[in-house]
């Protein structure tokens, strides 16, 4: 990686603004009930602590759409980083973000203090990249440094608009995420299995054809699946269907032959009468699904196919759920999936956020996968190739002649 990391820079004495995601889910009263991405970012905080920096802490939290809007309050957050860090966190309540006293606040700070600042999308101009709220922000601090992978994959003022005035390095989480994500794709150890579901195939498609030019198998399941199906010919009864993208799953499987990846499908289906969890529902052949039913999660012998292959993988890499694994009676394939991922311990495995990361959290095996990625969007757009603009902003390493 060629970005400048926390151990290339010298913290200490330095007012340091870091970039979390604290986009934590919160319940009716306002309670965090998942503090993962609060507790991921640790790791950075108490380094900078520890080598005698001042912590400036940055996030934003649900979709305020650019007003402040009390629901959205990073208070409960500075709540938490209290408890885990075991030391005050000053919160700036201001719905401005930052104003004259956030201002003279970070200029009172001493080395091992830290300050959390209100939701950044309070301001309209944060998801714009406005050059007004960069300004602001960076003044506060003299170091830069992002550790929001989850929002990499956009160009925000509090990412990429302060990495244009300060000097800037990435996070020990970015820096995990981007080590062990690109070395899977760039120097896999092989067979490497992608595993790809969730509902539709458009979100997926630059997915698909960047892990044909990588991968060894391509195994797809949930709704996405029987798009795919259909372009086989196959009736699909009321499966969800993207008929404008029939043609290209064709396009997918031919190009999937002609790169020697093998492409599987769910060769049966648990189908329903009705999208909801009290229904009658049964397990079909994929190429049989009956005209008034549909299909909610792959099938026993699907199963047994992915897992052998999976048992037989050395790179895993799993984007989407199999079926609606938020339904009990339809949760099987993407439960029985992640365990087999699990069981494998000689394979690198790699959860790419989003639903299959719930999953895989929701039956507790999280301990048992290789890395768990904090960002659902930001991962997928890894997983297709693309520049990530959170990331390609901060610093490059500084090249040193000896």
């Amino acid at each position: 990686m060629n970005k400048q990391t926390l151990k290339d820079i010298d913290v200490r004495n330095k007012k340091v603004l870091v970039r979390c995601d604290f986009n934590v889910p919160l319940d009716n009263d306002g309670n965090i009930t998942d503090d993962i991405r609060i507790v991921s970012s640790l790791p950075t905080i108490n380094y900078l602590l520890k080598n005698g920096a001042s912590v400036i802490l940055i996030s934003h939290l649900g979709r305020p759409k650019g007003e402040p809007n009390p629901k959205y309050s990073l208070l409960p957050v500075s709540k938490k980083l209290c408890e885990l860090l075991g030391k005050k966190v000053i919160f700036e309540e201001t719905d401005e973000v930052v104003n004259d006293k956030v201002k003279e606040d970070a200029d009172k700070m001493n080395p091992g203090d830290v300050m959390l600042l209100q939701n950044t999308r309070f301001r309209k101009e944060e998801t714009k990249n406005g050059d007004k709220l960069a300004m602001e922000l960076s003044s506060l601090g003299d170091i830069f440094v992002n550790d929001a992978f989850g929002t990499a994959h956009r160009a925000h003022s509090s990412n990429v608009g302060v990495s244009t005035y300060l000097p800037s390095a990435v996070g020990f989480l970015v820096e995990k995420e981007i080590e062990i994500m690109g070395n899977a794709l760039a120097n896999p150890k092989r067979p490497l299995t992608a595993i790809l579901g969730g509902a539709k195939v458009s979100d997926k498609i630059a997915v698909i054809e960047n892990l044909l030019n990588i991968a060894d198998n391509i195994l797809i399941g949930g709704g996405m699946a029987y798009t795919f199906i259909k372009a086989q010919g196959y009736e699909i009864g009321k499966s969800m269907l993207e008929k404008d993208k029939v043609d290209l799953a064709k396009k997918l499987i031919n190009k999937a032959i002609e790169k020697n990846v093998k492409l599987y499908l769910p060769i049966d289906t648990v189908v329903a009468k009705e999208f909801k969890n009290e229904t009658e529902f049964y397990i079909v052949e994929s190429d049989s699904i009956p005209i008034d039913f549909m299909g909610l999660d792959i099938g026993e012998k699907t199963i047994d196919l992915y897992c052998d292959v999976i048992r037989n993988s050395k790179t895993i890499i799993w984007n989407g759920p199999l079926g609606v694994f938020e339904m009990d009676n339809f949760a099987k394939g993407t439960n029985s999936i992640a365990n087999c991922i699990a069981s494998n311990e000689k394979a690198i495995s790699i959860i790419g956020g989003g639903d299959s990361a719930a999953a895989v959290e929701k039956i507790g095996i999280g301990d048992k996968i290789t890395h768990i990625s904090t960002g659902g969007g930001a991962s997928l757009e890894f997983l297709e190739g693309q520049i990530l603009p959170g990331i390609d902003a901060v610093s490059n390493k500084i090249r040193r002649l000896i």
